[in-house]
Formats: C-alpha cells, structure tokens, sequence
C-alpha cells in the first residue's frame, strides 16, 4: 500500500522503539515548510498516526495536545505558529472522486498537509512530496518499525538532507539533543536551538545556495552581488574575526561540504528595547566602536577555512554588485507599485549611479560584513569591551568601503534610529578614524556614507517587495516608510542632488 508515482530519493531508517519513532518525527517535522505534503503508507497498525502525532505535537510545542486520530472524522486541522496543517487519513474513503467532498479543494492557504492512506488518492497527489512507508517488525519488538522516507518531486533534496542532517548529528554530542527550530531570515537557512542537559547551541543548516536564472551576461543574481554559496565563508570569517578579539560564535561541529554547523549559542541579548524597539545608546555606541576597530586594521582579502586545508579569498564589492543591488528597486519596487521604468528612465538611473559610487569602488577596501545591523548584533554584558557585542550573519562578506556597514547600522531598516543618534555616532567613527590616521578624509566619508546609505535603502526596497511578492512574506512591508524616510535623509546630501531628483521623478513614496 504505497504511493504509485516512481522516482525521488529515498533512504530507510530501523526505528527500534518509540523514541527513534519520535527522533524522526522531529527530523521531518523540522523539515517542513509552508505548503508541503507529507504521505504515511503502512498497513494496518503501522505507526503511521503515532508518526504523525508525534509530529503535531512536535510542531504545536506541546506534548500533551489531543491528537485523535482521523480515522472517522477524515480530516483535523490544527492551527501552528509556522503554519496551519491538516491530518487526514484516507482509510475508510471508496474511491477518489471522494477527495473535494472532504475539502481538498479548500484547504487553507499554506497548509501542510499529513495524509495517511495515500493509495485511497493515486492519481491526485501533487508531484512534490514526502512519503514516509512504515512495515512492523515484529521479529524484533511490539514497537519496532522500518521506514522508508521518500522525496519525489522538488522534494527530493529535502529527505535527502534529512538523512545527512541525522548522520552529522549523531557524529556530535548533540545526536539526542531537544531540537527547537527557531524563527528564520529572509535566507534559506534553517536553525534550530539543541538543548542538551546544560549544554546548548545553535545549529545551522545551510544547504549549498542553488543558482537562480540569468538575468545577466549569462550569469545569476547571487553571483553578480556575490552572495555566499556555501558556509566556507561564514566558516573563515568567523575564526578570523575571533582571533582579532570580536565576538563570533564558536564552531563546535561542522560539515563545511554538506553545510551543517553546530555554533555557540550567543543568547538572545539584543542592542534594541521596547515596542516598537529602539536602539540602546550603549550597545549602539559599542557597535560603532567595533566598526572603528575593525576599519582601522589592515584586512586580508583571502582567509583559511579552518578544518578545510582550503582558503577562501573575499570577492570585491564591484559596480556590477552594487548596480544590481540598487536596480532592486526597478525590478520589484516599482512594478509592485504599479510602475514599469521606462528604458529612458532605467538607463538615466544606471548612469546616474556608476557616476555616484565610483569612490566606493574605487577607495580603499576593507571587510565589509554587509548586514551589520540589529537582527545581526547581540549583546553579551558578562563580556568586556568590545566583545560584548555578539557578530552574526556575515558570510556575504566582501572587500569594499568602510563606509557600508556604518550606514547599515545607523539606517537601520527595522530600527527608527534617530538623526539626532546617526549624526552623534557618525561623529564618533570620523573623529576616531581621524585619530588614528591623519589621512582620514571626513567630508569625503561623509559623501561615501550617504551614496552607500541611499544605495542600501534602495536595494532593501527591491528585496522586501521581492519578498512579498515571489516569496509570499508581507511581514517586511511594514518597514518600507522607515526606509524611505532613511532614503530620504541620504538623498539631502548636495552631492545626490541628481539621483534625488530622479527618485523625485520616478518613485512614489512610501507605497
């Protein structure tokens, strides 16, 4: 009694007793997305409801929630924090015509779905899906069972990665560790906080960045803007940046090639307070005097991969990274504003901004971690100095100018930082710099600071649009009139009169 459709990945796993039941219960639950279909084959008696229970519960939080089986009532729906699902089992359905009649045609948006019985469905299952088939044992024991997990479809990859994910696990000290998928980014990667006894960490599961299609000279989004594509650079950075006294966390466990990473768990000490969060003078003060520190060194641009015997060599932040970034706006901003960009306007755009950041292409360079900014920083007060603050998400970094992270942080698209904070700060970092190279150009900074502001503000317009639209994530619409009042602020520099009066021409505010 299993699925007809042919083809996917598949592996087995001996389930022994309850708890490796409940152990793979928590790898595909972990596993799971909006919008995904899970299969449970099995005869009679199988564990397919105890599966699936396991799973609810998992997924609820709660190991006490009821979790009857469908059996009679066909389908239950449970309300989740990640995502609605449905539990159906198909069992005492004659033929399946009968599917609408239960509301297959109506379930709710972003639902997953468990469904026992496939074989009462063939011919009406989706292409993409996770089929778990469970046999008894009973040679072995009363509980025991042998599961074959299956991805078809663009599932695939995923139940591939399942078993890989299991397999490094249980190469750690953390194979039985409490497993909590916390709250993700706006990435692929997946974490999950391991609770062992009094241990804890963080793990990532980064999978290898798939290319996206061309969209120029033959070449992806990612590779143009020079996107991570794997966790090598995270993996570099990280070490580096701890060997000259910053706050990264510790890498217990890795697989670099499969891209797991069992980290230390920083906490969840943040350098905002309040709702809506504000930034706290101190920790925003010590963040700028990390950048100062980190700016006043000389930086390499290839750095080793530890436990690789490969180095990993920083790309540069060229025009063609920043110039994509920045037509961000005219791919998705405005087209989910109902504007298409004229060719006239497009290439006066292009023009426009090739000639304003040609000092950040061709300045001085140094680590640039890109996404220096609240969601990334901690705090850490049992720490000293200026390893108090925590650094997170930096595996994008490039070689480029010092300016970029100082206007990530100070025009923080989640943050309201106030002109009166940014200026404060601003003068902070100039005079620092001041002082310790007489060389240290302000006006010039300044200028630098506000092309790379504007440059920033633009691009996250175009990705929390992107967000919204391709990738069903509204949430981030609601930072827009922060960013466009930092646009704003950056545009008013006399040296940005051009772009501001074509963003005046062209761009509605705050839609």
């Amino acid at each position: 009694m299993f699925p007809t459709t042919s083809g996917g990945a598949s592996f087995a796993v001996s389930l022994p007793n309850l708890e490796a039941t409940h152990r793979l219960a928590i790898d595909i639950a972990n596993a799971l997305e909006p919008g995904d279909f899970v299969t449970l084959s099995g005869d009679l008696g199988a564990g397919k409801t105890t599966l699936a229970r396991a799973v609810i519960r998992y997924l609820a939080g709660d190991s006490e929630i009821s979790v009857p089986s469908p059996t009679f009532i066909l389908m239950q729906h449970y309300d989740l924090s990640r995502f609605p699902l449905v539990h159906a089992d198909l069992y005492r359905l004659n033929s399946p015509s009968e599917l609408a009649e239960l509301g297959f045609d109506d379930l709710p948006e972003r639902a997953v779905v468990l469904l026992e019985w496939p074989d009462r469905a063939a011919g009406f299952l989706p292409a993409d899906r996770l089929d778990v088939a469970l046999t008894l044992m009973p040679e072995q024991d009363a509980e025991a069972r042998n599961a074959r997990i299956t991805g078809y479809g663009k599932f695939a990859p995923r139940a591939e990665r399942i078993t890989t994910l299991r397999k490094f696990l249980d190469r750690t000290e953390f194979a039985d560790a409490e497993r909590i998928r916390m709250q993700g980014d706006a990435s692929t990667r997946i974490y999950e906080h391991l609770s062992l006894e009094t241990r804890h960490a963080i793990l990532m599961n980064a999978p290898r960045r798939a290319d996206g299609p061309p969209v120029r000279h033959g070449r992806p989004y990612s590779a143009i803007a020079h996107l991570a594509e794997d966790v090598k650079p995270f993996v570099a950075l990280a070490q580096s940046l701890r060997l000259r006294g910053f706050s990264t966390p510790e890498i217990f466990f890795a697989d670099v090639e499969a891209g797991f990473l069992i980290l230390e768990d920083l906490g969840t000490g943040g350098i905002v307070e309040g709702d809506p969060p504000q930034p706290i003078d101190e920790c925003y003060t010590t963040a700028i005097d990390v950048l100062i520190a980190l700016h006043s060194q000389a930086m390499p641009e290839v750095l080793p991969v530890p436990g690789t015997g490969i180095d990993y060599r920083l790309p540069p932040y060229d025009m063609d990274a920043f110039q994509i970034e920045a037509e961000l706006l005219l791919d998705w901003y405005l087209p989910r504003a109902g504007i298409t960009a004229s060719d006239a306007a497009r290439s006066h755009f292009v023009t426009l901004w090739q000639d304003a950041l040609k000092p950040a292409v061709e300045g001085k360079r140094t680590w640039v971690l890109r996404d220096f900014h609240s969601p990334n920083l901690l705090w850490l007060p049992r720490r000293q100095g200026l390893a108090r603050l925590g650094l997170l998400d930096f595996q994008d970094a490039v070689m480029g100018p010092a300016a970029y992270d100082v206007a990530s942080l100070l025009q923080d698209a989640r943050v309201d930082v106030s002109e009166e904070m940014e200026i404060s700060l601003l003068g902070r970092y100039a005079k620092a710099r001041r002082e310790h190279d007489a060389a240290f150009d302000a006006p010039a900074f300044i200028q630098l600071y506000a092309t790379l502001a504007a440059q920033r503000a633009s691009k996250i317009l175009g990705i929390f649009s992107r967000l919204d639209r391709r990738d069903g994530k509204p949430q981030y619409l609601r930072h827009i009139p922060r960013i466009w009042s930092y646009l704003q602020r950056s545009l008013a520099h006399p040296a940005l009169a051009p772009l501001n009066d074509w963003y005046g021409a062209n761009v509605p505010l705050k839609k």
